[in-house]
């Protein structure tokens, strides 16, 4: 136990070290701001969220190191300047604003959770400014100001739920941090269980840090006293006390299967995989995919910061989102525009290692769904897959608020929100 805890401290500590060494490294060339562009970096360094948005700064910077190695973005070298949200909200908006007015940067690539994004959202709205955000989410969003990378609900939530469907069981036991993400992921569960003839059998939610997760242990065990699904959509350190104390108290991958949709391929390292094995995940990426594209990522990604690092999909995410944007500002001629930039990412496609991904004008990518079990080298054994990239959808077809809607950037008539 007490090897395990330090090993998950160098994870979140050591990565913080290596990002404050190249940040220092990239601010000693704030002189010659003429050859280079500047960009924000805005992820939780610290608090409970660094579990996870430590790896995903990692990716970003990685990409950054590439691009800047094959000529940089329009003949400059990109610069950054990396701040922490501490996973605390009212810091992530106070951030965004200082890295936008003050350090005058032409894009930020940050968050993690939902309640950051959202914390933020008013600030980019305001400076009309533009936010790349890697990670999935709940949906019932499309910002002009936001491209989001990572999957919307049709692409991860919906799907997962389906194959549960189809494979788990029929009951569905709901558990969550409180915050926008899980209560709005469960909204979205629930219409889709009884539209589809399953069942919610209980609900709960953690506070995002707390760990006692006694109580909504003893409410599984009731409300599932025979097996049955849990969707779980905690995020940061009360996976590891959630697991832990699941396994403890006899519930078993074998009886009481638990889909995440915030658990990968760091946290399973973290967490331990003798907690996680034969659990599942669902994302559109996993270290384990197949690909030419896949293959250099994590070579690239291991020799920058060790052989026992993994990948996973927020940090692929990140990763690409990098990229997507570099495509943007070439294409627009000017990195500071960002209308031209916004405009330019519309229909833009790139080999990622998830796969083809393509910027729809819903700012949302098209995207391979994946599911994974948990292995026992602590990787995911993809058990099922999409043919093709699934188109996103923002707007959630199984609630009645936004049923019948979607949006287009690309159409003024259009934009945010209109009937279909």
């Amino acid at each position: 136990m007490v090897k395990r805890l330090g090993r998950r401290k160098f994870l979140i500590y050591g990565s913080a070290t290596l990002g404050t060494t190249l940040l220092l490294k990239a601010c000693s060339n704030s002189a010659t701001t003429g050859d280079t562009i500047k960009v924000g970096i805005l992820h939780s360094l610290s608090g409970t969220m660094a579990i996870s948005e430590k790896s995903v700064v990692d990716a970003e910077l990685l990409a950054i190191e590439e691009i800047n190695a094959a000529g940089g973005v329009l003949g400059k070298q990109i610069e950054f300047i990396q701040e922490d949200g501490a996973s605390d909200w009212p810091t992530f908006a106070e951030k965004a604003k200082k890295l936008i007015d003050q350090d005058k940067v032409v894009t930020i690539f940050g968050c993690w959770t939902s309640a950051s994004r959202k914390a933020v959202l008013p600030v980019f709205q305001e400076k009309k400014h533009m936010l790349w955000y890697p990670v999935q989410y709940e949906g019932q969003e499309c910002s002009n100001n936001i491209f989001y990378t990572g999957a919307a609900p049709n692409q991860q939530i919906e799907p997962s739920v389906d194959w549960l469907l189809e494979n788990k069981g029929k009951e569905f036991f709901l558990v969550g941090s409180n915050y926008v993400f899980p209560r709005t992921a469960n909204t979205i569960i629930k219409a889709q269980l009884e539209a589809k003839g399953g069942k919610t059998v209980g609900e709960d939610y953690l506070e995002l840090g707390n760990t006692e997760v006694t109580p909504i242990i003893a409410k599984i065990k009731a409300a599932l006293p025979n097996g049955g699904v849990i969707y779980n959509t905690l995020n940061g350190d009360s996976n590891v006390a959630f697991f832990k104390q699941l396994q403890g108290a006899g519930l078993g991958p074998d009886k009481y299967p638990v889909m995440s949709v915030s658990i990968a391929e760091e946290e399973v390292q973290a967490i331990g995989v003798e907690y996680l094995k034969g659990h599942y995940a669902a994302w559109n990426y996993f270290q384990t995919v197949e690909s030419e594209a896949n293959k250099k990522f994590v070579e690239a990604f291991k020799k920058k910061y060790g052989e026992k690092r993994v990948t996973n999909d927020p940090m692929e995410a990140a990763y690409i989102a990098v990229y997507l944007w570099k495509m943007a500002v070439e294409k627009a001629g000017k990195a500071d525009d960002l209308e031209a930039v916004r405009k330019a990412a519309y229909g833009q496609t790139f080999d990622a290692p998830e796969g083809m991904v393509k910027m729809n004008p819903n700012h949302h990518l098209s995207k391979v769904v994946r599911i994974g079990e948990v292995a026992d080298d602590g990787l995911f054994k993809i058990v099922y897959s999409t043919d093709k990239a699934v188109d996103p959808i923002p707007w959630n077809q199984f609630v009645a608020d936004t049923k019948g809607y979607a949006c287009d950037w690309s159409d003024s008539s259009k934009g945010e929100k209109y009937k279909i």
